[in-house]
């Protein structure tokens, strides 16, 4: 009696490899500061996913969303009657000593059918997993250019996004300071984009303390709060810690590809957050 041969099992498949992106270190003169290159954490390899992106800044929008609503006698403050059945008029409440409708929702200053209750939960769940999966897709999007340029930035020619700079780049204290350093990486035609492109917002957000809207430009990430404060009083520049910094921050509106600047402590700070391990 032979013994059946057993099939070969084929050796399993090993893990794709994720390519580990680099870019230059600027110096505050906007050059490359020489034979130094530093490694993007892990997440700047993230495959884009726009719609994880969407849902979690539509998630951390709703949770600012303040829950609003009619007064319970709204529109019902009334002496109304019914005149009864068989006067071949419409049953609808009208005033007293009045043909006039009232209180209901289809007469003129009648309470709403069905209005708004304060009672409604806008707030919006996401899981942990995607809202993670989400923040790493928006950081991969800030090294994309055709991301950033059809969120309307204006790119330098031939620059690595993003752009990660020495860290004296927090101690700029002044507009005018953190402007030379703009120019110099040849940014500044972005924050004038958005200067004059600043207009007067249309509705009722005029009378509610939104008057202007600024289009969004460079995002400043520092490796705390109260640095590099030259920068926050430009046109569309937002200056955030990175331990503060969030999806919505990388991706405004949830549209991806916002032009990042990063300090090195910065970017340090963040591979520390995810986890990573410097290479």
């Amino acid at each position: 009696m032979t013994t059946p041969e057993l099939p070969v099992r084929s050796p399993a498949p090993s893990a794709p490899h994720v390519p580990q992106h680099r870019v230059h270190l600027l110096t505050l003169d906007g050059t490359p500061k020489e034979k130094a290159t530093v490694h993007l954490p892990l997440a700047f390899s993230t495959p884009v996913r726009v719609d994880l992106i969407r849902r979690a800044v539509l998630a951390a929008r709703s949770h600012r969303r303040q829950p609003y609503g009619t007064g319970l006698t709204s529109g019902r403050r009334h002496s109304v009657r019914w005149s009864g059945k068989g006067k071949g008029v419409s049953r609808s409440p009208r005033l007293m000593d009045s043909m006039t409708g009232a209180q209901a929702p289809n007469t003129v200053g009648g309470g709403r059918a069905h209005p708004p209750r304060v009672e409604r939960i806008w707030a919006q769940k996401i899981n942990v997993k995607e809202r993670k999966l989400a923040f790493a897709s928006a950081l991969a999007a800030t090294r994309v250019v055709p991301l950033a340029q059809a969120r309307g930035h204006t790119v330098p020619k031939d620059a690595h996004l993003p752009f990660v700079l020495e860290d004296p780049v927090e101690e700029v204290m002044t507009a005018a300071a953190a402007r030379g350093v703009l120019e110099k990486l040849h940014l500044w035609d972005d924050i004038e984009r958005a200067r004059d492109h600043s207009h007067l917002r249309a509705g009722r957000g005029k009378l509610r303390g939104r008057v202007r809207r600024t289009p969004r430009s460079v995002l400043v990430v520092t490796s705390g709060p109260d640095r590099a404060r030259g920068f926050r009083n430009l046109a569309g520049v937002e200056v955030v810690s990175v331990h503060q910094l969030a999806t919505e921050d990388l991706a405004p509106g949830g549209d991806p590809g916002r032009m990042t600047l990063f300090s090195h402590a910065a970017l340090e700070g963040l591979r520390s957050r995810l986890g990573e391990v410097a290479a």
